[in-house]
């Protein structure tokens, strides 16, 4: 026996993947397929959600199961009217909670404690993040190119864009084998990929950040360097951003998000699917 689950999310789904996978857990008879959908904030996205699994509802025998943690009940309407067996983990708990307590929640999505489920699994995983984050550190700042091939996604960016910690946690969190590559002055001036990176164009996806904000990190590491200048900065992010259009490398802006959402856009945008469940 098998069922569709989808984890829907208005941030990065952890709270909706960890929560619903310990509450499933408890069926071990029956085989789950799980989809996860992050930053699902907004009525349009919430309609193509809602597309989604109506369709997995008409081609399969049973309808899917939808657990989500999304705070705006316009949003979860849409989803909830979907063909699907819903669970919606703030009604579900957090008004009688806050009866209880007689106060109000906030309604911020946040992180919970690790689930686990049977030990083989969680060996399993644990093994798979351990060798993911030993690949990080291995190929970071464009350390052993030879190994590339066998990365899952290669982070390119100029200097103090996030590359390193969002790498490391893509695999710590998700299984995920992240390499990053920094794009140097000499990379942006030539206006061409580096050759190393050609062969795995398809891989890429670019790091950017607000010149002013990459100039105060700078200056935190060498203060009032050439390295640190507020021109410097604006140079290299632009000739970057370029670069990025040039080849159709996709690219997020990291001046306001956590490592945890930038880890999940990036998997969002570039359509890699998570080796292992979030902790």
């Amino acid at each position: 026996m098998k069922r569709k689950v989808f984890y829907l999310s208005d941030s990065t789904g952890l709270t909706a993947e960890n929560l619903g996978k310990s509450l499933l857990a408890q069926f071990p008879q029956i085989q789950f397929e799980s989809v996860t959908r992050p930053f699902v904030d907004t009525p349009e996205k919430a309609r193509r959600i809602a597309i989604e699994i109506n369709q997995e509802a008409q081609t399969s025998s049973d309808r899917p199961i939808v657990v989500d943690t999304i705070v705006d009940s316009e949003v979860s309407g849409i989803i909830s009217a979907a063909k699907c067996f819903y669970i919606d983990i703030f009604s579900t708990f957090l008004s009688p909670l806050e009866n209880e307590l007689k106060v109000k929640s906030a309604h911020h999505v946040g992180h919970t404690p690790i689930f686990r489920e049977d030990n083989r699994a969680v060996d399993e995983n644990y093994m798979q993040r351990i060798d993911a984050v030993h690949f990080a550190l291995a190929n970071d700042d464009g350390m052993k190119l030879s190994r590339y091939v066998d990365a899952d996604i290669i982070l390119v960016g100029v200097s103090r864009t996030g590359k390193t910690p969002s790498s490391v946690y893509l695999g710590m969190q998700y299984g995920i084998k992240a390499a990053n590559y920094p794009l140097i002055p000499d990379d942006l001036e030539i206006n061409k990929l580096p050759s190393a990176l050609v062969e795995h164009q398809k891989k890429l996806f670019g790091l950017t950040i607000r010149p002013a904000r990459l100039s105060e990190i700078r200056n935190e590491r060498k203060p009032n360097s050439q390295y640190a200048a507020l021109r410097t900065c604006v140079d290299e992010v632009r000739q970057a951003e370029t670069l990025y259009r040039q080849y159709r490398i996709p690219y997020i802006d990291t001046t306001q998000l956590s490592v945890e959402e930038i880890s999940a856009r990036m998997l969002q945008r570039a359509g890699i699917e998570r080796r292992v469940s979030g902790l």
